[in-house]
């Protein structure tokens, strides 16, 4: 695979946040998706569903009803899962993930999962390593006893 010269990769930089500026400015404009009937019942929760009915108005796309989910409301595929920063997430559970990551192009997310004992040794090591840590919160520091 041939190298990329560095005419090239300053070219992309500018292109890549211009596409994360038109991404940005289609999600302001893209609708709310509700699952049909979700406004009626407490039991329907409002996280989208594809409409099946028959009858289905949603499904129909009439006129006063929520509009459902099309391939048209998507971001640019160039910067699809990026994250907002211009970089990739990296989802790391261990200091040993953390040897995948690339400091220029990535970003670390740590895992939902993951105790306090070895976060704290994740961002130790993050920092390190120079990464990124996207979501460092969630420590409690207890301070020994005197």
């Amino acid at each position: 695979m041939p190298k990329k010269s560095a005419k090239k990769m300053d070219t992309e930089a500018p292109k890549l946040e211009k596409l994360l500026e038109v991404r940005r400015t289609i999600a302001e404009h893209r609708p709310v998706f509700l699952r049909p009937e979700s406004w009626r019942y407490v039991r329907i929760h409002p996280e989208w569903r594809k409409p099946k009915g028959m009858d289905n108005k949603i499904r129909k796309s009439f006129k006063g009803y929520p509009k459902r989910v099309k391939v048209g409301y998507r971001g640019p595929h160039e910067v699809r899962g990026y994250h907002s920063s211009g970089h990739t997430e990296v989802l790391v559970y261990n200091t040993h993930d953390l040897m995948k990551v690339v400091p220029e192009k990535d970003v670390v997310r740590i895992g939902r999962t993951v105790g306090g004992r070895k976060r704290v040794e994740i961002l130790k090591r993050a920092s390190e390593l120079g990464l990124r840590v996207l979501n460092p919160q969630r420590l409690r520091i207890i301070e020994p006893k005197k």
